[in-house]
């Protein structure tokens, strides 16, 4: 939209406005990205490891050395909320940084739907 000395104002598709430095990079347009990247099939645990992805293990599936939902006889509901290994809280939890992430935006999604 507009080039202020190191950065330049985008829209993104979301209607965000936000700063991007000048000399950076992108693909504009999802023509140009790969829109069936997200459809392949795949067709055993192997394909599923050659891109570098490894199996997930439910804790309840798990001991209780090795996880917090772990342990229990038959087929327990881990009788906690969820947690990580390390007993972090998982859910409901913020994840972005208000100081780094938004220092760059100019009006968010939600401000422009308002107008």
């Amino acid at each position: 939209m507009r080039r202020t000395g190191n950065f330049s104002v985008l829209r993104l598709p979301s209607g965000e406005l936000r700063f991007f430095h000048a000399t950076s990079s992108a693909s504009l347009g999802s023509i140009l990205s790969s829109t069936l990247f997200n459809r392949v099939k795949l067709t055993k645990a192997g394909h599923s490891r050659w891109r570098r992805r490894r199996p997930i293990v439910r804790g309840v599936a798990m001991n209780p050395i090795d996880h917090p939902h772990g342990g229990g006889e038959g087929k327990t509901s881990g009788g906690r909320p969820s947690v990580s290994p390390w007993a972090i809280l998982t859910k409901g939890k913020p994840t972005r940084s208000p100081r780094k992430a938004l220092t760059q935006v100019i009006k968010t999604r939600r401000q422009v739907k308002l107008n």
